[in-house]
């Protein structure tokens, strides 16, 4: 027999190329959420409700109005009617007034009027009554609803590897069968006479199977299926026969040893029969030999037979194609030192993780997530966590810190930090951008300290009554552009039918009516503030003074979807929000006017921002209450 020799060799990456451009996903199909570990996403996956779907607590303790307990002390304590009880599991069927508690358990919706908790252990119990040594602030111990994730929100993107932290995401949502691209099946062969199954006596000459077990665990680490199919000794007719039925049953098949040119190496000799070789020999030591063909439209890849070469070309070549088949990347697990974007205080006494998004910009910056306690879509968004250790109170804005990857980190071509919208949304999705949700405000100083590429702003100029461009020059942003997005329609969400015959602001004041309310920073806040403002005027009082007569002023939600679900289930009778959320929720909505919500991009990222900005002028279905302005997609203003 001649010996082949291999004149035509090709780069390491030319060969993972020539793989990875003949993957494809093999389909989709649903599986139960106990059987998605490792699985990818076939679809993008947004929340059918609020997560919380109701207020609840954080602790033990008892319900309160906050305002009750102000200068409340050891020495001063504040004595409250107990109006009921309130268990895990259980809703409240009362309402809270002045001078009012309730008993709730760790994770218990608090009742309507109550905007805090105090902890059970500031408190006593006497008579029917509850005895507070302590004041709380609004919102203390509470989670909003909505608060981890809205009704609508994207809360994890098509083409992510579902581990336990997107799998508790899934069931917070109550996913119970997420669509996954299927997993592909890899066949398996080793040759060679001299093989022996593990577990047997080695008669002479002979040498355990290794790479039909690590090549096995290598495609499950990658998301295959492997399929043994078996050794198949030197022999041609053998090697056809067991090679037919691999392709038979599997999406890739591949073969270790059998790739060299030696008298007895039988695979480029197959392979080259029966189907297109692609590629054989590598510049690359070790694993020269390996080989690469197309069989029945199936890819086939003869590995070196020694097992380190054998799983080295398998992590270099083979394995980039098989997480394009499930639609992934490959990527390398590290720890990266970073700077810190913001001021983030530790745990006092303990040792404090903090999940982070790791932004690259020149250097990496890590952007600390809300940690609050039970926020599990924190998880899904973070790259990784710091650790502030014990004895530091805080860490300052711009200190280095390590973050400790989750997975495998890889840079996004964008960064968006700023105003959530759910049409928005929908087209971030469609490219590869890291988004951050912290409110107009929070966006426009990241564009302003050179962290976020684009900022979605809806912030409303309380001087000048125009939206955001009068705010961004205030705040000193420089080297930006506004770009036109869109109209959202704000308006008052109320019950259906309107049971408490609300029509505006100054409803709000009413006694019988409870509000919830947005944020301070966020653009809907501040609409709310400026008509406050001119009710207070015309009554000659001040805005503070004025706040304290609207009941739930101070009951602050994080999304729109998040008021809506407030009035939906009745803790709440109005909310200021977009017409969307109240269309959501099947409420009824009460028009005030049309904000604009824009995006701000710094000057640098507008080219990469480019098929943004021009998906957003495509658009042609909005949701409810949205349209679009004749400037859609132009830049309005520089800075």
């Amino acid at each position: 027999m001649k010996r082949v020799i291999f004149h035509d060799l090709i780069t390491l990456d030319e060969a993972k190329e020539i793989l990875v451009s003949r993957a494809r996903p093999l389909g989709v199909e649903e599986v139960p959420l106990e059987e998605a570990y490792g699985r990818v996403l076939a679809e993008d996956v947004y929340s059918p409700v609020d997560v919380p779907p109701f207020d609840r607590s954080t602790v033990d303790g008892y319900a309160v109005v906050s305002a009750d307990l102000a200068g409340a002390s050891e020495i001063s304590p504040v004595k409250l009617t107990l109006k009921g009880r309130v268990e895990a599991g259980g809703f409240p069927d009362f309402e809270l007034s002045r001078g009012e508690a309730a008993e709730v358990a760790t994770g218990a919706p608090i009742p309507r009027g109550a905007d805090a908790v105090v902890m059970v252990e500031y408190t006593s119990e006497r008579e029917g009554a509850v005895v507070v040594y302590r004041s709380v602030y609004p919102g203390e111990n509470v989670v909003p609803a909505g608060s981890d994730f809205s009704a609508g929100e994207l809360i994890l993107r098509k083409c992510t590897r579902l581990t336990q932290r997107e799998i508790g995401v899934l069931a917070a949502a109550g996913v119970r069968r997420p669509r996954v691209y299927r997993r592909p099946k890899v066949a398996i062969i080793s040759t060679g006479n001299e093989l022996e199954e593990p577990g047997v006596p080695l008669a002479r000459g002979k040498l355990y199977d290794v790479n039909t077990y690590s090549l096995a665990a290598a495609v499950v680490e990658s998301g295959g299926a492997p399929i043994i199919v078996g050794r198949a000794r030197d022999d041609l007719e053998e090697y056809r026969e067991i090679l037919g039925k691999a392709l038979a049953a599997a999406d890739l098949v591949l073969i270790s040893g059998g790739t060299s040119a030696g008298m007895a190496d039988l695979t480029y000799r197959v392979l080259g029969d029966m189907g297109r070789v692609l590629f054989h020999g590598i510049k690359v030591r070790p694993g020269k030999p390996t080989i690469a063909a197309e069989v029945d439209g199936k890819i086939v890849v003869g590995l070196p037979g020694y097992p380190p070469s054998a799983l080295m070309i398998f992590h270099s070549v083979v394995r980039p194609a098989l997480l394009s088949m499930q639609c992934m990347r490959q990527t390398p697990p590290a720890v990266y030192r970073a700077r810190l974007s913001m001021r983030t205080e530790g745990a006092k006494g303990r040792r404090s993780l903090y999940p982070v998004v790791l932004i690259n910009k020149g250097g990496y910056v890590a952007y600390p997530l809300n940690a609050e306690s039970g926020l599990i879509s924190v998880l899904a968004r973070a790259d990784g966590y710091i650790v502030i250790p014990e004895d530091v109170e805080f860490m300052e804005e711009g200190e280095e810190v390590e973050v400790y990857l989750f997975e495998r980190y890889t840079p996004a071509s964008l960064y968006f930090i700023g105003s959530n919208d759910i049409f928005l949304d929908r087209i971030l999705a469609k490219f590869d951008v890291k988004a951050i949700y912290v409110g107009s405000m929070g966006g426009i100083l990241a564009v302003k300290r050179g962290e976020a590429d684009v900022a979605g702003t809806h912030m409303l100029d309380p001087e000048t009554g125009e939206y955001n461009s009068p705010v961004i020059r205030r705040l000193g942003v420089k080297g930006a552009v506004l770009v036109r997005g869109f109209a959202r329609e704000q308006g008052l969400v109320v019950a259906r039918g309107n049971p408490k015959g609300i029509r505006g602001f100054e409803d709000l004041l009413r006694s019988d009516v409870v509000m919830v309310n947005r944020p301070r920073g966020t653009g809907t806040r501040t609409l709310l503030d400026m008509k406050l403002e001119e009710i207070a005027k015309g009554r000659g009082i001040s805005v503070e003074e004025l706040a304290k007569n609207i009941r739930g002023y101070t009951h602050e939600v994080r999304t729109h979807t998040a008021v809506a679900a407030a009035v939906a289930q009745g803790r709440a009778d109005v909310g200021l929000a977009i017409r969307y959320a109240a269309e959501i929720y099947g409420l009824d909505f009460i028009p005030v006017g049309w904000e604009i919500y824009d995006l701000l991009i710094r000057e640098e990222a507008l080219e990469r921002a480019g098929p943004i900005i021009e998906e957003l002028k495509r658009a042609s279905e909005m949701p409810p209450g949205y349209k679009r302005l004749p400037e859609t997609g132009e830049v309005v203003a520089k800075f």
